[in-house]
């Protein structure tokens, strides 16, 4: 049986909670308010994670490379690593996703998907927005949503 390690990192979104199993990421959410923060550092693959994650808030990591595992069902399967093909700095609506893996009018199903990414920022679901353009659910809340997606935006533009 793999064990699980934990690291908990502070960020512009608040406190991540990253956990570990068998040498692969398999859990990045925000960290609960009374629960009390662990520090690990015995996990290259914890290290690795937490480093890139810095990297990419500072603006410097558009594609990350800490090996992940999908806990979920296959159709969530699917949407998480579809999630993962959407470009930095851009968005894409829960019906072009849906579309994009042979789902076309299952865009509620991926929204559900999406709102149980257990892999935040790596399985980019904040890149996810309404048909009309609009910002919706996020499990860090719409104010982390709108930075994360404003921050790489305003990166994207900085590279150009």
């Amino acid at each position: 049986m793999n064990t699980i390690q934990t690291i908990t990192v502070k960020s512009p979104i608040g406190v991540l909670r990253i956990e570990e199993t068998g040498g692969v990421i398999s859990s990045i959410g925000i960290h609960k308010e009374n629960a009390p923060i662990v520090s690990c550092t015995s996990s290259s693959v914890l290290n690795h994670c937490v480093d890139e994650l810095r990297a990419y808030f500072d603006g410097k990591l558009k594609r990350f490379t800490v090996p992940v595992i999908f806990l979920g069902t296959e159709f969530q399967q699917r949407v998480w690593k579809a999630l993962q093909e959407i470009p930095y700095g851009q968005t894409q609506s829960y019906k072009e996703l849906a579309e994009l893996i042979g789902a076309r009018k299952a865009y509620r199903a991926v929204g559900n998907a999406a709102n149980k990414n257990p892999i935040l920022i790596i399985v980019p679901c904040h890149r996810l927005i309404g048909s009309d353009g609009s910002l919706t659910g996020f499990a860090c809340g719409i104010e982390a949503k709108r930075f994360l997606l404003e921050m790489e935006k305003d990166l994207q533009q900085a590279l150009r």
